[in-house]
């Protein structure tokens, strides 16, 4: 069934978006929308740590993270985006002659309020430079890369990937953002790479995204940076692509679909020229990480110490948040 957090809509509500040059102007929300059922034989699945729904209507899959633990990427939330990755391959591989693509567009959000996602699982890195286990580390940073590429590519079907982000996206939250082929952020949401903080560097595809969105000279001095930005900095830089009011983010999904579902193929097919004149490969993404994994494995104490603090940090938010919404 659809989750109708995902389809009700607020008139009042307004995105700011790009238009095709550089000027600005204002999308009235879309009307108020009931999408059919499901169509019959397509099965999404069942998730723990996402809530997952197809909207008809719009051939959109729509994804919300909510990870257990600190809102970040855990290992079950990664396993659950490669299965539901694969599921848009499956639903398109597997419909019948003639139809439709089912998922023309894939949206991911965070069903945590003010967080989009604060970026890799800092407790289970502390556990594997502790313990050794270079393996390990080494398994989850392949598995972040490879999150990274399908978005990027689009899941190797004609699919459209956007992120709405409606909170903090910090270190990996925010190279899950910008891997989308839209990015679209509320007013006020702060996003950053704050690995340098404990001597990292942000290696789940963060210097390959922003070299190609900006430059290699731009995406160093904003890696090293470790500052946080808030959208509307970032939507000047040309890194995020629509700006929403706060509140509207999702309406300004909705919004971006309805006005590009008749030009979606032109869409992916820019994406397959852009992969063209500068590709953004799996084993560039795996080799940066396998260099991450070495800088991880490396850091001295004091980095660790550091590397605590943030992830009691990210503990204290999320139970600040779960109070909440209790």
């Amino acid at each position: 069934m659809i989750d109708m957090r995902l389809t009700t809509i607020e008139p009042e509500h307004r995105a700011v978006a790009k238009s095709s040059g550089a000027r600005r102007k204002l999308i009235e929300a879309p009307p108020q929308s009931n999408p059919s059922p499901l169509p019959v034989g397509i099965d999404l699945g069942s998730y723990e740590e996402m809530d997952v729904a197809l909207d008809p209507a719009q051939h959109a899959l729509w994804c919300f993270m909510r990870p257990k633990g600190p809102p970040s990427f855990t290992a079950g939330l990664l396993k659950e985006l490669a299965t539901v990755h694969g599921k848009i391959r499956q639903l398109y591989n597997e419909r019948p002659p003639g139809a439709p693509n089912p998922v023309r567009f894939w949206v991911v959000g965070s069903d945590i309020p003010g967080v989009f996602n604060l970026g890799g699982d800092l407790g289970f890195f502390l556990k594997c430079v502790r313990t050794g286990n270079r393996k390990a580390l080494r398994a989850y940073a392949h598995a972040c890369a490879d999150a990274t590429f399908r978005s990027a590519y689009g899941f190797d079907v004609p699919c459209i990937s956007i992120a709405v982000v409606e909170g903090d996206a910090l270190g990996g939250g925010l190279e899950a953002a910008m891997s989308a082929h839209v990015l679209i952020a509320e007013r006020g949401a702060l996003m950053g790479l704050p690995e340098v903080l404990f001597n990292a560097f942000p290696g789940m595809g963060a210097y390959s995204l922003l070299a190609r969105k900006l430059d290699a000279q731009r995406a160093e001095k904003m890696i090293l940076s470790g500052r946080t930005f808030k959208a509307e900095e970032l939507y000047d830089m040309g890194i995020v692509d629509v700006l929403a009011e706060k509140g509207g983010g999702r309406e300004a999904a909705r919004q971006y679909i309805a006005d590009n579902t008749r030009r979606q193929p032109l869409l992916c097919a820019i994406q397959k020229v852009r992969q063209r004149v500068a590709p953004l490969t799996r084993q560039e993404l795996i080799d940066v990480t396998d260099i991450w994994v070495d800088t991880t494995m490396e850091l001295e104490p004091h980095d660790l110490r550091m590397m605590e603090y943030l992830t009691k940090a990210q503990i204290r938010r999320r139970e600040r948040d779960a109070a909440r919404r209790a």
